[in-house]
């Protein structure tokens, strides 16, 4: 069964709005500067900042900007939904981690369930789950819509990545060695690593109403290689894509365009391009769009579907910030300048930490 996106948002340092955001990408405009906030790190370094969002004080900062995210996706949506017969779920990686350095230990809000329901509520919606699986939780938190969808004891999802800045998350690829003192360069032979960002991203689906944007097709897999390192094959990835291909009931040769995972850094890039050209996909264009959001971790996967749906709704490729020259073993078809063609099907795909993978396909209906 394929679910419907009926609509979507995005909330980034760009601007409110999936179109907002869209049309800052086409004019080449980046959120990533260089940052020097004590609170975050006591050296500069350069990332994606959001300004506080405003909202209820009741409400943490990470989450009003998931209600902001989820109340500009449901003022696009056209159709009329029973929030009784609608499931909630969020994709993070670190929630409210930042009460902890307000040594606000025993906040409830720490527990990402808690978040989750706290979210919910303030929306309308009575029920609500989690999805925290490193940076494929976007992903994979719109793969377990679909089946939920499918289910039947839904009809309506609401998913929704966020993921905010904090000293934990900035120390911890701090000690990585994993920021790049620079402007990202995904895919580039000058690249110097990721930035970090911050954002939240909300897709709407449903099983009951129909729009021209579908989930046609996913899959999910693990490297078993390291905590921090991805596979150095890329055999893992190719075979979540072959695996969504086969599950979507297409070939490569329907798929128009990859967003890939594309952080920047020598393992991760290198991994990708193995993976797509041991899947028969080197030649297709592919794009990364860290270099406009920085990575913003558990919310990334979702970011770049809502920017790769804009793609298929304005028939446009994107291109990938910072990138002059290849930089990875294998040839990739990275996209270096924006171009309009027709697109009618789009492979997203995300790997993390763990070692996990998730691709997903979705497709516009003519």
């Amino acid at each position: 069964m394929t679910a419907s996106i009926l609509s979507d948002s995005l909330v980034s340092p760009l601007g409110i709005g999936s179109e907002t955001n869209f049309n800052a990408i086409r004019e080449g405009l980046s959120a990533i500067k260089r940052i020097e906030d004590v609170t975050l790190s006591p050296v500069p370094f350069y990332g994606a900042q959001l300004s506080h969002p405003e909202g209820d004080d009741t409400l943490t900062r990470f989450e009003r900007l998931s209600v902001l995210s989820i109340k500009n996706a449901l003022q696009k949506n056209s159709a009329q939904f029973d929030f009784s017969k609608t499931i909630f779920i969020l994709a993070t990686t670190k929630g409210n981690i930042e009460l902890l350095e307000r040594r606000d230990k025993s906040n409830p809000a720490l527990l990402l369930h808690t978040a989750a329901d706290r979210i919910a509520k303030h929306v309308g919606v009575d029920k609500s789950t989690v999805v925290s699986n490193a940076c494929t939780s976007g992903v994979m938190a719109v793969i377990l819509a679909k089946k939920i969808l499918a289910e039947r004891n839904f009809n309506h999802a609401i998913v929704t990545g966020t993921d905010v800045l904090s000293r934990f998350v900035v120390s911890g690829f701090q000690s990585l060695h994993a920021l790049s003192d620079e402007p990202c360069k995904p895919f580039d032979a000058d690249r110097r690593g990721l930035n970090l960002g911050e954002a939240s991203a909300t897709v709407i689906l449903s099983s009951v109403h129909k729009s021209p944007y579908t989930v046609s097709g996913s899959a999910t897999t693990n490297d078993a290689n390291h905590i921090s390192g991805p596979s150095r094959t890329g055999e893992e990835l190719s075979m979540a894509v072959k695996k969504a291909l086969a599950n979507a009931q297409l070939t490569n040769t329907d798929i128009d365009f990859i967003s890939a995972h594309g952080t920047a850094t020598l393992y991760n890039d290198e991994m990708e391009a193995k993976a797509f050209n041991h899947a028969g996909m080197g030649h297709i264009p592919v794009n990364s769009l860290k270099g406009y959001f920085g990575h913003t971790l558990g919310a990334a996967g979702l970011v770049e579907i809502v920017m790769s749906l804009q793609s298929l709704k304005q028939n446009e490729l994107l291109a990938t910030k910072g990138f002059n020259k290849p930089g990875v073993s294998l040839s990739l078809n990275v996209i270096a300048r924006p171009e309009q063609r027709p697109l009618k099907t789009f492979l997203k795909t995300a790997s993390g930490f763990g070692g996990c993978n998730a691709t997903i396909i979705i497709k516009k209906e003519l």
